[in-house]
């Protein structure tokens, strides 16, 4: 997600600095490079060599003649964003008022400069975070554009945020904005009808791929919402659905005021009449199967002019016949283009989907992250 990608990441004195070390090494894990540094008060916190070891870079812990910040942060510098996380009440104040007293907003003052762009992941006490100084240093630095990945406010914190989140963050501050101004409505995982107050019928779906192409639409600058049965993810306004219907209406909702939806999800194309009471066991069942409509066929016809990306899972077929029944699905549909794949990859880390559109198939190799990634890139240029 980050293959290319400089990192300067500036460590204050927060608590929160005891994450920075699998930080940079899950900044590393998606392709980027990291240099650490560090305020005098991160310093009571994590020893340099933690840091020095997690980025296998030396950590700049004062400047001097050298001039680091500049070489780091400057208009011909190293860094592509400078990071900061965690950062406090203390160094976001600074950064707002440009007071230049460590080495971390010595490297802001001179990022700023040189329009070379911030994430800033705050991370404080709850009483802190909404001290109105600091909300107005936070919307100062809004407004000089910076980008924020919020905390999490739990137990009175406002803790820092998920290493996944601040990646997301940071791929969202220096990837091409191809979807900028662009609203995409993502479905993902499974659905699942209930049979009684206990039983479920559902699928395998681990919703991995979905949610990979959603990251990719919101780090290329979208408005994402995403429509799927797990929790809410940071990234994006998230609609929490259960069965197929939940899910319908709610990307109906979203249908009319979107730019794209991309249905990846493995919505059940079968429901029940729901039992009050469980039913017993010991004894033999008929359960009645009743087909549920079907979401891109009921948005399609609510929608005509929205483009909409289909996904299509066969079972022990070659890929020609993946193709086949993608394109076939593409002409019902009016797709703009399809995503096919065998269903021995539910579940599983890394995926062989082709992306099928009336010109070809592409064959996409690799992590659900990669194939999340083209088919934003390939959304993109669908959009213009």
């Amino acid at each position: 997600m980050l293959e290319g990608v400089n990192v300067a990441l500036g460590v204050a004195g927060s608590i929160a600095a005891v994450k920075t070390v699998e930080l940079a090494h899950e900044l590393r894990r998606q392709g980027a490079a990291v240099r650490g540094v560090m305020t005098p008060a991160a310093e009571g916190i994590i020893h340099p060599w933690a840091l020095e070891f997690a980025t296998e870079n030396d950590v700049i812990t004062e400047i001097t003649g050298r001039v680091e910040h500049v070489e780091l942060c400057g208009r011909e510098g190293w860094a592509d964003v400078l990071l900061v996380a965690p950062a406090t009440a203390n160094t976001v104040g600074k950064m707002a008022a440009a007071v230049d007293d460590t080495p971390v907003t010595t490297c802001a003052t001179t990022a700023f400069g040189a329009g070379v762009p911030v994430v800033v992941v705050p991370a404080m006490h709850e009483p802190m975070y909404d001290h109105p100084g600091v909300l107005d240093a936070l919307d100062r630095l809004a407004e000089w554009g910076v980008d924020f990945v919020d905390p999490r406010v739990e137990e009175g914190k406002a803790k820092i945020a998920t290493e996944a989140a601040v990646v997301t963050g940071v791929a969202r501050a220096t990837a091409a904005d191809t979807l900028a101004g662009e609203t995409v409505v993502v479905t993902s995982g499974a659905t699942t009808e209930s049979v009684d107050p206990i039983r479920t019928l559902s699928n395998r779906a681990s919703g991995k791929t979905g949610r990979a192409v959603a990251r990719a639409c919101y780090a290329r600058g979208a408005t994402v919402v995403l429509v799927h049965d797990g929790p809410d993810v940071p990234w994006a306004e998230t609609e929490q659905v259960e069965s197929a219907a939940e899910m319908l209406a709610a990307v109906e909702a979203h249908a009319p005021d979107a730019d794209a939806l991309v249905s990846a999800a493995a919505i059940a194309d079968y429901t029940v009449d729901t039992a009050d009471e469980k039913l017993r066991s010991g004894r033999e069942l008929t359960l009645e199967l009743e087909p549920t409509p079907k979401l891109i066929d009921t948005v399609r016809e609510h929608n005509p002019a929205l483009p909409i990306v289909g996904f299509k899972a066969e079972t022990g077929g070659d890929d020609e016949t993946v193709v086949a029944r993608a394109r076939e699905t593409m002409a019902r549909v009016d797709l703009a283009f399809v995503v096919g794949n065998d269903a021995s990859v539910m579940g599983e880390e890394r995926t062989r989907a082709l992306l099928v559109d009336t010109d070809g198939a592409e064959p996409v190799e690799g992590s659900k992250a990669e194939l999340g990634a083209r088919v934003a890139d390939r959304l993109a240029g669908v959009l213009g």
